[in-house]
């Protein structure tokens, strides 16, 4: 079951891999666009401003359909075969299953309790998707439908009908039995979701009342749920759906930027809720706080070696808001370090909001900065500044805590490692052993695929594999085959995450092309 979660955690950040850029479309559009800031200039009726106003809105295509995207894209990593032709199929059933909600709504909308006749947003309980007038089910119906679909599709696709009935099989059969399948799917939906949307708007108003508790639970559980890969699933309702805020935080805030840039009102007046993504203040001044922990501390004949393993991981923690780099490096050599991490990230963003400083804070430095400080910095640079003090303390804090613990509990962090404990020599005797056998060791990407794949067990060993952004997710056989974690290490990677047969390598941001070359291998 666990295995199941995780792949399904991986699947649902494909489209998520977007939203950088975005993010960054929407800030620089909002940027341009704001008469606020750019003056007569962005004037409505200027040149000016249809031009970028083009722009921003084209940066709205993922926002707007989010609920669309995840549908499509589940599939992707979740399919056993065909993705691209589950992909089509998720798309058509989905379209279909809204259809039929509008039908029945339209019809007995009265039975429901649903008003068709309600404009959409707000308390209506409505939306907009693909042009169909619908219930709000946000992100969740979307990976409902999707989820049936790729059953659907992975239990029939492959089924063989009489010759006379060829044109029916595939993706048709799959189609077929969806269509059927999806009218009691859309009466169940009519039935139940007007009931927990009462519920979602029930536990709005708790999380709002929750005040800085709910604040530091959810940073601790975003950070903590790493290890696991299941930090994707508690975040995401959050962010991209309706549980706190209609059409999720980041369309949210996206959409009070005009408004928020020609007023001097704290940050927090506009959107408390906005505290829930504030996990990426720990990626900037955190990471930056550990990394110097790290190097403090180390051994004095390896200084050089660990400043030159942490200076891009850090960087990639600070720029990309990717910290698995760096958290995996002492994650499993000083599980205390990492709950301790975990703490002082729920502290750090809990006093940001105390301090009246929220926003799309979830990512790294790039996003921050498309998101807020880009748009926001002209009225807003005191909270952006005190925004920089704060985050300087818990850098320190950081620091001194960390190094404190390594040192008096003599944690292995990088540069602190007994030369016995991890074989660095695995490439090399890699090389080696391919030259033995004639291969073509002169791919590097091949090569680490190759090494992944002998940690694992072989190609034999191997049930299924996925990918998020940043590790390589694979469920194996028999786990006694595989590799540990200093292994995984010694190759170039940047660790691996176990738990039961779910092995997650950690790659960093080129880890969709390692899964390309790595799945040439199976």
């Amino acid at each position: 079951m666990m295995q199941k979660i995780q792949k399904f955690g991986g699947a649902m950040f494909t489209p998520v891999l977007l939203f950088a850029f975005a993010g960054i479309s929407v800030g620089i559009g909002t940027l341009f666009t704001t008469q606020a800031i750019m003056g007569g200039l962005a004037a409505p009726t200027s040149m000016w401003y249809k031009c970028w106003n083009v722009f921003l809105q084209g940066g709205w295509t993922v926002f707007n359909q989010l609920p669309l995207l995840f549908a499509v894209s589940l599939p992707i990593g979740m399919a056993k075969k065909q993705n691209a032709r589950c992909c089509m199929e998720a798309l058509v059933l989905y379209m279909t299953f809204h259809y039929f909600v509008n039908t029945i709504l339209t019809q007995w909308g009265g039975v429901f309790g649903v008003n068709m006749n309600a404009e959409v947003g707000g308390t209506s309980g409505l939306a907009m998707i693909a042009s169909i007038k619908t219930l709000d089910m946000g992100m969740v119906g979307a990976l409902a439908v999707s989820g049936i679909v790729i059953y659907l599709h992975n239990r029939f696709f492959d089924t063989e009908l009489p010759e006379w009935l060829g044109s029916f099989s595939g993706s048709t059969f799959v189609f077929m039995i969806g269509f059927f399948v999806m009218i009691p799917v859309a009466v169940l939906a009519c039935a139940f979701w007007p009931k927990v949307q009462l519920g979602i708007t029930a536990f709005q108003g708790f999380v709002k009342s929750a005040g800085a508790i709910g604040i530091f639970v959810f940073n601790f559980l975003e950070r903590a749920l790493i290890p696991f890969g299941l930090h994707h699933l508690l975040y995401s309702p959050f962010y991209y759906d309706n549980v706190v805020v209609p059409g999720g935080l980041y369309a949210y805030w996206a959409k009070l930027l005009p408004q928020i840039a020609a007023s001097t009102a704290s940050l927090k007046s506009f959107c408390p809720e906005a505290g829930f993504t504030a996990s990426g203040f720990a990626k900037m001044f955190g990471c930056l706080g550990a990394a110097l922990a790290f190097y403090s501390t180390a051994k004095p004949e390896k200084k050089k070696k660990v400043f030159a393993l942490l200076l891009p991981i850090t960087l990639t923690a600070i720029v990309c808001g990717v910290t698995e780099p760096i958290e995996f490096t002492f994650l499993f050599v000083a599980p205390m370090l990492f709950v301790v991490h975990a703490f002082l990230a729920a502290t750090l963003a809990t006093t940001m909001w105390l301090a009246g400083i929220v926003g799309i804070n979830s990512g790294g430095l790039i996003e921050i900065a498309s998101l807020n400080l880009i748009p926001l910095m002209r009225n807003h640079w005191q909270q952006y500044l005190l925004e920089l003090v704060i985050g300087l303390i818990f850098t320190a804090i950081w620091f001194v805590v960390f190094r404190f613990l390594i040192l008096k509990f003599d944690f292995k962090t990088p540069g602190r490692e007994d030369e016995a404990e991890i074989e660095f020599g695995s490439k090399e005797k890699f090389r080696n052993k391919q030259a033995e056998k004639g291969g073509n060791a002169g791919d590097p990407k091949l090569e680490l695929c190759e090494l992944i794949l002998e940690g694992l067990g072989g190609k034999d060993n191997i049930v299924d594999v996925t990918n998020c952004a940043t590790r390589l997710r694979v469920n194996v056989k028999d786990e006694t085959l595989c590799k540990d974690d200093p292994y995984f290490k010694a190759i170039g990677t940047h660790g691996c995450s176990i738990n039961g047969k779910a092995y997650q390598v950690i790659i960093g941001l080129k880890v969709p092309s390692i899964r390309e070359v790595f799945e040439t291998l199976l």
